[in-house]
């Protein structure tokens, strides 16, 4: 694997989840949300001058049979946005479970969705940072980009 941190985000229309990596893609750490209002370029911008991502991976949301949900032509005009404010490669990596597997993780820890409402989306977003960088491992990243 190339040396260098790597972004994972989960869109919402409130809130933006978040996740990086550690400059060796081994540990996945969530952290804090972005909100998604008129200050989100600019939260971003600050976001990415700290990390310098080598690539950014967004959950696209489908449903469950595989077909593209509402959200998902969403999460595809975000990552034109998000084209014009960083220079790196984007994966769309299928989120299907991710939410499902972040409220799994705040049970586990003794809360449930409503108290870790704060916590889920960069769970989420770390679930889906995992995902790419499994699929980095096994060289199958590249068909994911936006």
């Amino acid at each position: 694997m190339v040396a260098g941190r790597r972004l994972g985000l989960d869109f919402g229309t409130v809130r933006i989840g978040v996740a990086t990596s550690d400059p060796n893609g081994i540990l996945v750490s969530p952290g804090n949300y972005i909100l998604n209002n008129q200050d989100f370029s600019q939260n971003f911008s600050k976001l990415i001058s700290e990390i310098s991502p080598i690539y950014i991976a967004i959950g696209i949301p489908k449903h469950l049979s595989g077909n593209e949900s509402e959200m998902s032509n969403l999460v595809s005009d975000f990552a034109l946005k998000l084209k014009e404010l960083i220079q790196c490669d984007i994966f769309g990596i299928d989120e299907r479970l991710s939410s499902k597997s972040a409220a799994k993780k705040l049970r586990q820890v003794g809360k449930n969705s409503k108290d870790g409402k704060e916590f889920i989306d960069s769970l989420a977003a770390a679930a889906i940072l995992e995902t790419a960088m499994e699929l980095e491992k096994s060289g199958g990243l590249g068909k994911w980009r936006l």
